[in-house]
């Protein structure tokens, strides 16, 4: 009798075990579901562009946030953002500072670039001797050749008008010359005293020319006479011989017997300092 209560007993807590246990396992089962995780929301972000200077005046409305205000320009009509054309050389997805990027090339070193001499070698004397030394050539600078032609040219001008101004004092320093011929039109007051000046070398030479020389001498020479304003004579020529030699000397000392001639009238001396008289003296032989 007590055997079979045990039996019993034991086979009851066997069965209340597996029962709790199937109950875990249907607990555990249905209360597990499966699914997928809710996507995190992305964070907020606010886009900036740029700006390349600051006016400083606020504009009325903004098409884009920049860390200072600037005024748009250009000429298409719809809104754009500043861009290049041009790709950057290297790729960097981290915003660095110019200086930072400044000392990282500043502390790379410089690649050594080995110079090459080319060599020839003698059979007889093994010596080598270089033919070809890489040296750097000087490329001449574009900037400093206009500077030096500027400089030659302002110089050259310099020097043209120093020239120029010792040349108009020079010109002004020579006395006035005024040459008349025969065939001059002149003012009254000039053919007055080349009136007087003609006058008196007929008078001197018909005065000094001897008798017997009228009868053998005869021509025409032409003389070139310079008076200055004081009557006195400069210089005298001849510019057209008579063919007599003889005749020419005595022409040209009738014109240095009559000099000196009265001095210049008022009137001519504002004008001139010196006249220069073409005039031809006529012999004729009796």
């Amino acid at each position: 009798m007590s055997a079979a209560v045990v039996t019993a007993g034991a086979a009851d807590r066997l069965s209340f075990t597996v029962f709790l246990a199937l109950a875990l396992h249907a607990i555990i089962v249905l209360g597990v579901t499966f699914g997928l995780e809710d996507p995190k929301p992305a964070p907020h972000t606010m886009e900036i562009t740029l700006a390349q200077y600051d006016d400083g005046e606020k504009p009325e409305k903004a098409d884009f946030l920049a860390q200072a205000n600037q005024q748009g320009s250009g000429t298409v009509e719809e809104v754009s953002k500043l861009s290049t054309p041009v790709k950057a050389k290297q790729n960097d997805t981290v915003v660095r500072e110019t200086e930072e990027v400044q000392r990282e090339a500043a502390s790379r070193p410089e690649p050594v670039v080995k110079k090459k001499t080319l060599v020839a070698t003698e059979a007889t004397s093994k010596k080598k001797t270089p033919l070809i030394e890489n040296k750097k050539t000087e490329k001449p600078d574009p900037v400093k050749k206009p500077k030096r032609s500027l400089l030659a040219r302002s110089m050259e001008i310099a020097s043209l008008e120093a020239e120029l101004q010792r040349q108009q004092r020079e010109y002004s320093k020579r006395p006035k010359v005024t040459r008349f011929n025969a065939a001059s039109a002149m003012k009254v007051v000039d053919a007055q005293y080349i009136s007087l000046v003609k006058n008196k070398i007929e008078r001197i030479g018909a005065l000094n020319f001897p008798e017997e020389a009228r009868s053998k001498l005869y021509g025409r020479p032409r003389l070139l006479i310079a008076i200055r304003s004081d009557g006195t004579l400069r210089d005298i020529s001849v510019l057209q011989s008579s063919g007599n030699n003889v005749l020419d000397d005595k022409a040209l000392k009738i014109v240095r017997m009559a000099a000196p001639f009265p001095p210049f009238p008022e009137e001519v001396l504002k004008e001139r300092d010196e006249l220069e008289l073409i005039r031809t003296l006529q012999f004729k032989g009796e």
